[in-house]
């Protein structure tokens, strides 16, 4: 704002068509940012998709695994979700997992499905359990698909 010392009452204030374009170019600006972060956000989801799809689990991966289990283990819990990924990298789009179905496994794809794999070949072996479930439901549909593994003993 002007210090009264700058105004100068004999100069006419600006036009309310001039005060409607200030306020569209801030909505145009603001709307440009908003575009501008979508697309960053698309372009992240299908690189990790891309990356889900493609590629193996690595072993930076488990060992990150493993910490969340040791971290969880330290904080006296007896389960730690130990990856989570868009249910719409499920064939279903998670609904199997939403609905408790008993054959979610069956619409794992990529490194989720490895991660089974790996739960069934290691960790079900060793006394773990594991479940899927949907974390978050962002405009009431099913989101990110959490994997919590959990080593209470049986009669818990």
């Amino acid at each position: 704002m002007p210090d009264k010392k700058d105004l100068d009452p004999n100069v006419a204030p600006p036009s309310a068509k001039d005060l409607r374009m200030q306020v569209l170019q801030r909505e145009m600006e603001e709307m440009e940012k908003e575009r501008k972060l979508k697309a960053l956000d698309e372009k992240k989801h299908a690189d990790f998709a891309g990356d889900f799809l493609e590629k193996h689990v690595s072993e930076e991966e488990i060992a990150v695994v493993r910490r969340l289990v040791a971290n969880a283990v330290k904080d006296g819990k007896f389960e730690a979700m130990v990856y989570s990924f868009p249910s719409d990298l499920c064939t279903d789009s998670g609904r199997a997992i939403n609905s408790g179905d008993k054959d979610w496994p069956k619409t794992l794809q990529g490194k989720a499905k490895e991660f089974f794999e790996r739960y069934q070949t290691f960790g079900k072996p060793q006394g773990y359990k594991m479940k899927a479930m949907i974390i978050n439901f962002p405009g009431g549909v099913p989101g990110d698909v959490g994997f919590f593994l959990n080593w209470a003993p049986d009669d818990a």
